[in-house]
């Protein structure tokens, strides 16, 4: 099976989500038989759990996970980290336009934008790009308003209440 027609989606906002909503898309279109990648930027930091379902789920899901583990600030940018995210942004042009998956999530790339490791300009070339059947996904907070725009769905991840607010840490199997 493969898409009749390929639309661009972004999930942003402050709440949580994000990650976990295109996983489920991933996960519905993987039951349709359909090819899924994503690419991670920004996180690195060890396995997450998408991480351990993409070996059981391989072939149809591929993850490539970037980025260094700790912080980024906006105002203090590691070099490292704009060249990690420009090596990232050259990796999700060849998946995306390479013809092998049907399905391509850009896991926190409006967060890449934000704070400066890449252009949204060079996001914007990305979704021009993007093939006719190919469905494109674009996570993170902070999605430019050129993004949304451009987009065909946007979904706004909305905090009203969060459990780190008293205190509770990210727990393994639920937020990593």
């Amino acid at each position: 099976m493969s898409l009749e027609r390929g639309l661009i989606q972004v999930y942003t906002g402050n709440g949580k989500g994000k990650t976990t909503a295109a996983l489920g898309l991933a996960l519905r279109a993987i039951g349709r038989g359909l090819r899924v990648c994503m690419v991670q930027f920004i996180k690195g930091g060890g396995a997450y759990g998408e991480h351990h379902a993409a070996a059981r789920l391989t072939p149809l899901l591929t993850i490539y996970q970037t980025g260094r583990d700790g912080w980024i600030f906006r105002d203090n940018l590691d070099p490292e980290d704009i060249r990690i995210a420009t090596e990232t942004l050259a990796l999700a042009r060849r998946v995306l336009t390479g013809g092998e998956y049907d399905l391509v999530i850009l896991d926190e790339i409006n967060g890449a934008a934000w704070f400066g490791l890449i252009s949204v300009d060079d996001i914007l070339a990305l979704c021009a790009a993007k093939p006719a059947q190919v469905e494109l996904v674009l996570t993170g907070r902070n999605a430019d308003a050129r993004l949304i725009a451009a987009a065909d769905l946007v979904t706004e991840m909305c905090e009203i209440k969060h459990y780190y607010g008293v205190g509770v840490q990210a727990r393994i199997g639920i937020e990593k």
